[in-house]
């Protein structure tokens, strides 16, 4: 049975659970027998469980509303908040000769626009990032719950990063749909001077020229930069907050303090958001400029920047980024606390796992 279970986890691409049984100190080297089981532990989720009662059960549609209510606020308050330096960001992509970089790139905007001039694009930031938040950590939660079920307890534990994987890159197909508009309108207030200056103003006069395709041709560009973004963002977040309470926090989860738990929230989203941006700015560089552009494919864009100009603006972004993950996932976090949401802690081994293993007696 331990044969067969341990070729199943070596054929994951994304995670070995087998050399995570070694890690867990649960297994001994391959070909050698399981090590003594330890002194039976009470499980973290019952300890949670009894030490808290809940508003709603996990799964439920108000679980889902919640967490998606958790996401319009997570989205729209800290995207909106950094619009200068997201407006400063999109300039230089598009305009590397004029905006060198990002302290010049506040200089000349100050300079041309004055300070009003750094809130361009508030409205269509805050309306479309609130409703991808609504799609992403709303959908990420129902397709998380769904996978699982589909996996069964004892796979769902093994695969557990690629269940993270497939259902944020599920939530985020749909998230960005809900994004896309928005964001066309966003780029064209802040990249084209005189184009517009509010969103009421922009609309109109992208419909007038192109059609609803104005609206959504930058679309797959946003599935290229923002799926590779939102997986990393939430695969890492979860491995990170795993990995902080096995190794960092000197205490179990479930007797760690509200606010003790919310610093480790933060903590793991910064690291997350820091990867997210590496791996998602070359397709943020094209979704900029292809927006700005009439006419322009995706492709063409890409052949023109090449691989230097992808990567204009990357620190700015990575900035940018870094503290509006953490900012995110500690405000979706507090969200839950303060709902009285089922905030399952890091997940363990199932005991039918473990006694297939021999890991218990």
């Amino acid at each position: 049975m331990y044969s067969s279970v341990a070729h199943l986890a070596r054929a994951n691409p994304f995670n070995a659970p087998h050399l995570q049984l070694v890690h867990d100190g649960l297994a001994g080297p391959r070909g050698s027998p399981a090590g003594p089981p330890g002194p039976p532990r009470r499980s973290r989720s019952l300890a949670a469980a009894a030490a808290e009662e809940y508003s709603c059960e996990y799964g439920s549609m108000k679980f889902y509303a919640l967490c998606g209510f958790g996401g319009v606020l997570s989205c729209g308050l800290t995207h909106t908040a950094v619009v200068p330096l997201d407006l400063v960001k999109c300039r230089m992509q598009v305009d590397p000769q004029k905006y060198k970089g990002i302290f010049n790139g506040f200089s000349v905007t100050l300079k041309e626009d004055g300070v009003r001039g750094l809130a361009k694009g508030w409205a269509p930031t805050f309306i479309g990032y609130s409703m991808q938040g609504l799609c992403k950590f709303g959908f990420y939660e129902v397709f998380k719950v769904l996978y699982s079920n589909m996996l069964g307890e004892e796979n769902a534990y093994l695969w557990r990063t690629s269940l993270y994987l497939a259902a944020s890159a599920s939530a985020e197909f749909f998230a960005d749909i809900a994004l896309a508009p928005m964001e066309a309108a966003k780029v064209r207030i802040q990249t084209q001077p005189g184009y517009a200056n509010t969103l009421r103003d922009a609309a109109p006069k992208m419909y007038k020229e192109e059609g609803l395709k104005a609206f959504y041709k930058g679309v797959a560009p946003l599935w290229m930069r923002q799926i590779p973004y939102t997986m990393m963002k939430f695969a890492c977040f979860e491995r990170t907050v795993e990995a902080l309470y096995k190794f960092v926090v000197p205490k179990p989860r479930s007797e760690c303090s509200k606010p003790e738990q919310l610093v480790v929230t933060f903590v793991a989203g910064y690291i997350a958001g820091v990867f997210c941006a590496i791996v998602s700015h070359p397709a943020d560089s094209v979704v900029s400029v292809l927006n700005k552009e009439k006419g322009s494919s995706a492709s063409q864009v890409l052949q023109r920047l090449g691989f230097k100009g992808v990567w204009k603006g990357l620190f700015a972004r990575i900035i940018m980024i870094g503290t509006l993950t953490a900012l995110q996932w500690f405000i979706y976090d507090s969200v839950k606390v303060y709902f009285r949401l089922p905030r399952p802690p890091p997940p363990e081994m199932p005991e039918s796992l473990k006694k297939k293993l021999g890991l218990t007696q």
